[in-house]
């Protein structure tokens, strides 16, 4: 992806990163860089199997790529489901962590203690999700969450831009979205209709963000909604919609600072990992995992296209881990 190519500038220092983070893992301590290119040498083995949000997906790749590329030994596969979808592996044992884009729901939580272990909740990086519409609209100068609303209530009519906003050309909208098991889905209705999981069911639905990039991009009279690392992702190819709280209010673009300093509302949000304890307690490989992410999470999470957290979030997180 063409965002994840500005990674590939941090190695070194990423590099570096995972020597400090597996020096602190007893027999499993990697051996420091002699110099040269190659990645430093790791005793460590194993999988570490994760699935969840396709939103967080960019992040966790970036940081499987180099994970693996330092402990040549371990197998890190990345899958994309939706968080919900995600949590119904991470509940039984079938993966290790999770990719979330909204909080676990307390039955989640309470399906996890009944196995027996705990879901560790790990804050990474802070995202706004981002209405888009197609490069050749040229009238959508913004929505309110009111219209938002008009056009996504799960009893809304609204078939043409016209029963939109008055003056908008009378031409059928075509919707795209996250499917029900995406935490964005989630995280929108709320936001916007006021009830998770409210929503028109009559749009072109995906739990995999690139389905609705492409679905956007080839249609002129499309609306959708997803993670701003897509957007920014895919900045050529669609438009990014200013959004106004209230009627009265502000038109606010998500960008990496209204989404860091707050003012992009509703629709800045958290983004996170959940890390099983069990495999944290039973597999070396997930542990060091999990510390080489909130080691390189904020270099990752910005060269993806999302905001870093402040730096005592992720220490917090690095103490829940130990």
């Amino acid at each position: 992806m063409k965002m994840l190519k500005k990674s590939s500038v941090l190695m070194s220092m990423l590099v570096l990163a995972v020597a400090v983070v597996t020096g602190c893992g007893g027999n499993n301590q990697a051996e420091q860089p002699q110099g040269g290119e190659n990645p430093p040498a790791s005793t460590l083995s194993g999988t570490v199997l994760i699935d969840g949000s396709s939103t967080v997906f960019p992040i966790t790749e970036a940081v499987a790529e180099e994970f693996q590329a330092a402990n040549r030994d371990v197998r890190v596969t990345v899958g994309v489901s939706g968080t919900g979808g995600g949590f119904k592996k991470f509940i039984p044992g079938e993966t290790d962590i999770n990719n979330a884009s909204r909080e676990i729901k307390d039955n989640e939580k309470e399906s996890i203690q009944a196995a027996g272990f705990e879901a560790i909740e790990i804050p990474v990086a802070f995202d706004g999700i981002t209405v888009v519409v197609n490069t050749e609209n040229d009238f959508v100068d913004y929505l309110t969450v009111e219209e938002l609303n008009k056009i996504w209530a799960p009893d809304s009519k609204v078939k043409t831009w016209a029963e939109v906003r008055d003056g908008w050309p009378a031409e059928e909208i075509k919707l795209y979205g996250p499917g029900t098991d995406s935490g964005t889905f989630g995280y929108f209705t709320e936001a916007i209709n006021g009830e998770e999981g409210a929503s028109r069911s009559d749009y072109t639905a995906s739990e995999d963000d690139n389905v609705l990039v492409q679905g956007v991009a080839g249609d002129k009279n499309a609306l959708g909604y997803f993670g701003f690392a897509y957007y920014i992702e895919n900045d050529d190819k669609m438009k990014a919609v200013p959004i106004k709280a209230t009627a009265d209010a502000e038109a606010i673009a998500p960008t990496m600072e209204t989404i860091n300093n707050g003012t992009y509302v509703p629709l800045s949000r958290y983004l996170y990992i959940y890390a099983s304890s069990k495999a944290l307690a039973e597999k070396p490989e997930v542990k060091a995992f999990t510390e080489y992410y909130l080691e390189v999470a904020p270099e990752m999470s910005e060269a993806v296209g999302y905001i870093p957290l402040p730096a005592d979030e992720y220490e917090a997180a690095k103490k829940l881990i130990q």
